[in-house]
């Protein structure tokens, strides 16, 4: 019976992909993991959202998780694929394009011998440091965190070296003077006195602020640079021309919408709403205002890499150079083709 319906579902599949193609010729296929919601992340919703990957011929294959899940969503599926794969027929496809934190993929690919396949950024969302350190309640400043818990994700990410960076202006050893405590940066950990501090997203200083916990830094205000959200890619990937046309089309698509997002807050304000899963208008105005530093021109972080390499220096991130990381080649192409300026115009 299995094999019957595998039968069904594979001929079925067929007949779907060839109306599909005959009707869209042009479209290039990708798969693209957009991961968690946050507002660096918000410009490639918009981008699927308003049908910006379609305007530029791709027929992308969208995951996602929203802030409220660590489910992941496959969205863009035909029914058919949806079912082949519920039922194991058919295998779900890696990602062409990751959507994540740079420095922790350097992080990881440098200094974990089992760790992920090397992967290069094309364009990056998130350059500058940017979040915030919320305090328990009782504490005021940040000298009191001096021996006390920080919390922040996982080792590597981008609140890891913002707890890195905290020590390094307070003049403490991170060893000896802080305890970094990781899966410890949602306010969870603050409300039951887990950890004295954490640094924490957009979503969590909007919600500390709605809560009234103290902020004790806004790290903008300390000029820092990081290697954030970034487009990847598996190395050697855009060797190949029908890939590299892909990823051309995918940062037309995700350029455009970052400048949806700066020229355009409400259509921010309504894709947060319904993908993001926000409903206080002013939650979202909060996050909306960490996303002031996207960069219109989303070259790779070059300083944010070099600083990443600081953090976690080692002979084995010695034997590293920043260029390993990244390609800005087609980055290069757009801006000098005068693409980016036209949509500010």
């Amino acid at each position: 019976v299995l094999k019957s319906c595998a039968l069904l579902l594979s001929a079925a599949m067929m007949v779907s992909c060839g109306d599909r193609a005959a009707s869209d010729s042009a479209a290039l296929p990708l798969v693209f993991d957009a991961g968690r919601a946050t507002v660096s992340k918000l410009p490639y919703i918009i981008a699927y959202d308003q049908g910006l990957y379609e305007k530029y011929g791709l027929d992308v294959e969208l995951r996602f998780r929203d802030s409220g899940s660590n489910d992941q969503s496959a969205i863009g599926l035909g029914f058919f694929t949806k079912m082949m794969r519920k039922f194991d027929i058919s295998d779900s496809p890696d990602a062409d394009i990751i959507a994540s934190g740079l420095g922790p993929a350097v992080v990881d690919s440098t200094l974990n011998a089992l760790g992920k396949d090397h992967l290069v950024a094309m364009a990056s969302t998130d350059c500058v440091v940017r979040v915030h350190i919320i305090g328990r309640e009782g504490i005021t400043r940040l000298d009191q965190l001096k021996g006390g818990r920080i919390g922040v994700s996982s080792p590597g990410t981008t609140t890891d070296i913002v707890a890195l960076m905290l020590a390094e202006r307070m003049g403490w050893d991170p060893v000896q003077d802080i305890s970094i405590m990781y899966n410890s940066n949602e306010l969870e950990a603050l409300r039951h006195n887990a950890v004295d501090a954490i640094v924490g997203s957009e979503r969590s200083y909007a919600g500390a602020k709605r809560e009234g916990l103290p902020i004790l830094a806004a790290t903008r205000e300390w000029d820092e640079v990081l290697a954030g959200n970034s487009s990847r890619i598996q190395s050697g990937w855009l060797d190949d021309e029908t890939n590299r046309e892909a990823a051309r089309r995918f940062l037309k698509a995700t350029i455009e919408g970052i400048a949806i997002f700066h020229q355009q807050p409400e259509i921010a304000f309504q894709v947060m709403e319904e993908w993001f899963g926000y409903r206080d208008i002013e939650f979202m105005r909060a996050v909306y205002a960490q996303g002031a530093w996207i960069p219109k021109t989303p070259y790779p972080c070059y300083d944010g890499l070099r600083r990443t390499a600081e953090f976690y220096d080692s002979a084995a991130m010695r034997r590293t150079t920043p260029e390993d990381f990244f390609d800005d080649s087609i980055m290069r192409e757009l801006d000098q083709s005068g693409f980016i300026d036209a949509l500010y115009q």
